[in-house]
C-alpha cells in the first residue's frame, strides 16, 4: 500500500552535547553507525520501505557532513515525479527574524512548504534513533480512529526514563494502544512506563493549528509543548505500543552500547535484516577493496567493512572502511570510525573513535588490563577520541576520557591523560 499524500518531516539538524566531540562538526544525525551507515540511514530506510516518497529533513546545526551523505536521494530510491528528499535549513527574511528555535518552530517555519504538498497525514521523525519500522501499520491505526495525533511508544521501565524520554500512560482499547492518559516530559519520576520514540502521526488542519497556538509561547518543542497542550485541550491524541528493538544514540555511552548490540550470534539490531540503505557515494564506501585479514590477524565477533586492513586482534568490535589495524595491536569492544589506523603494539579497549585519526605504537587507549576485570565499568566508561588526531607513541589515555578533534601535538600531556579527563 503506497501513501504518496503522507509527507514526513525528519527533524535532523541538532546537536546533542552528551555526544561530545562526534557532534564537534556534525549533526547528530550524521553520525556513523554499524560499520558503513549514518543514522538518519534507519528513518531514510524506514520511510522507503512504507512506501513513503515525500520526506522533508529539517537541518540546522553544520548540516554539510548531513547534506553530503544525503545527495540526490537516490541512495533511498527517492528521485522521481512524485518523490524526493528536500533539505529545509533555517533561514530569515521579512515575516521570521528568527532561526529555528524548537522543534515545532522548525515545522512551523516551513508550512508552506508542508501545505505546498497538501498531505493527508504529517509524519514527523526524530533523525537519531536506530529501529525498524514500518509506519503503514501505525498510520492506518490513526485513521482508523480518527485521531487527531497519534504517537509511538515503546515500553520501558519507569527508573530508565527518568528525566530521559518523555512519557506516557496509555489506555488499552485497542490491540495496538490507545487514548493518552497522560504525558509528561523527561519526568524525574515518570507516571507511565511508555517512552516516545519522536515518531509522530498529525492530521494536518490540527498541527497547523497548535503549531500556531504555540507562537505564543517560549518553548517551541513537539515533546515539552505541543503534545501536552494537545492533551490538555481534550484532543484525541493517542499511543500506538511499539514491540520492537528500538536503540538511542543521545549520549556517548548509548552510543556505544547500541553499537555493541550489532555484535553476538543473534544480535539485537540484525542490518541484513533490516535491510539498511545508505549514500554508498558518501566517503567513497562503494570503491573501497575487499577487507583484508592478514595471516596472524584475528577478527572474532566483530564487523569489518571494504577498505579494512587487520593484521592485528579485533575482538567485539566495528570498524568502518579504511581502519587499519598493524601486527600486535589489539582492539577490543570499539568502534572506530573511517579511515583510523592503529599502529604495532597499539591497545585500545572500550574506545569510539572518529575519522582519520591514526594512534602511535604502544598507544594505551581505554579500559588498561586490569580495569577490564570489572564488569561495572564496562557501560559507564567510554573513551572518545575526535577527528584528525594524531596519538604519540606509547600515549597511555585512560577509561571515560575525551579528547577534541585535530589537537596540535605539542598539546599532548607527556604523562597521557587518566580517567574521565577532558583533553581540549
Amino acid at each position: 500500500m503506497v501513501m504518496p499524500s503522507t509527507l514526513a518531516l525528519i527533524l535532523a539538524g541538532g546537536r546533542v552535547d552528551e555526544l561530545g566531540v562526534l557532534t564537534h562538526y556534525r549533526p547528530k544525525s550524521a553520525v556513523p553507525f554499524g560499520g558503513f551507515a549514518r543514522v538518519i540511514d534507519f528513518p531514510l530506510t524506514n520511510l522507503m520501505r512504507s512506501g513513503i516518497e515525500q520526506i522533508a529533513i529539517l537541518s540546522q546545526y553544520r548540516s554539510y557532513s548531513l547534506i553530503n551523505h544525503i545527495g540526490t536521494g537516490a541512495a533511498w530510491d527517492m528521485i522521481g515525479r512524485h518523490r524526493g528528499i528536500s533539505i529545509l535549513p533555517p533561514f530569515k527574511d521579512y515575516e521570521n527574524p528568527h532561526w529555528y528555535r524548537g522543534s515545532a518552530d522548525a515545522v512551523h517555519q516551513n508550512l508552506d512548504f508542508v501545505r505546498y504538498h497538501k498531505p493527508s497525514e504529517i509524519l514527523i521523525l526524530s533523525g537519531d534513533h536506530i529501529y525498524t519500522m514500518d509506519y503503514r501499520d501505525m498510520i492506518h491505526f490513526h485513521n482508523e480512529h480518527d485521531a487527531d495525533l497519534t504517537a509511538a511508544f515503546i515500553k520501558v521501565k519507569r527508573e530508565d526514563a527518568a528525566g530521559r524520554f518523555g512519557v506516557a500512560e496509555i489506555g488499552d482499547e485497542y490491540s495496538e494502544g490507545g487514548r493518552l492518559l497522560s504525558y509528561e516530559e523527561k519526568p524525574a519520576d515518570p507516571k507511565g512506563e511508555w517512552a516516545s520514540l519522536t515518531v509522530l502521526c498529525f492530521k494536518p488542519e490540527v498541527l497547523y493549528k497548535m503549531l500556531q497556538k504555540n507562537q505564543a509561547a517560549t518553548s517551541y518543542e513537539f515533546g515539552r509543548d505541543i503534545i501536552p497542550m494537545m492533551v490538555q485541550e481534550g484532543r484525541k491524541v493517542l499511543g500506538y505500543k511499539f514491540q520492537g528493538y528500538w536503540g538511542y544514540t543521545r549520549t556517548v555511552n548509548e552510543y556505544w552500547q547500541t553499537s555493541m548490540d550489532l555484535l553476538g550470534d543473534n544480535p539485537l539490531i540484525n542490518l541484513e535484516q533490516w535491510g539498511i540503505r545508505t549514500n554508498l557515494e558518501h566517503r567513497d564506501i562503494r570503491d573501497c577493496q575487499p577487507l583484508q585479514v592478514g595471516a596472524q590477524g584475528v577478527l572474532d565477533n566483530s564487523l569489518a567493512y571494504n577498505g579494512c586492513i587487520v593484521d592485528g586482534t579485533v575482538k567485539n568490535s566495528i570498524l568502518f572502511p579504511g581502519v587499519r589495524v598493524e601486527k600486535g595491536a589489539v582492539v577490543e569492544n570499539s568502534v572506530l570510525f573511517f579511515n583510523t589506523l592503529v599502529k604495532e603494539g597499539g591497545q585500545l579497549a572500550q574506545v569510539v573513535c572518529d575519522v582519520n585519526t591514526t594512534f602511535g605504537r604502544n598507544a594505551q587507549i581505554g579500559l588498561s588490563s586490569a580495569e577490564k576485570k570489572i564488569k561495572d565499568k564496562l557501560t559507564d566508561r567510554v573513551t572518545v577520541i575526535g577527528w584528525n588526531n594524531d596519538v604519540p607513541d606509547k600515549m597511555r589515555i585512560g577509561c571515560g576520557c575525551s579528547v577534541a578533534p585535530g589537537m596540535e601535538r605539542e598539546k599532548w600531556p607527556k604523562k597521557g591523560l587518566e580517567d574521565m579527563e577532558v583533553l581540549q
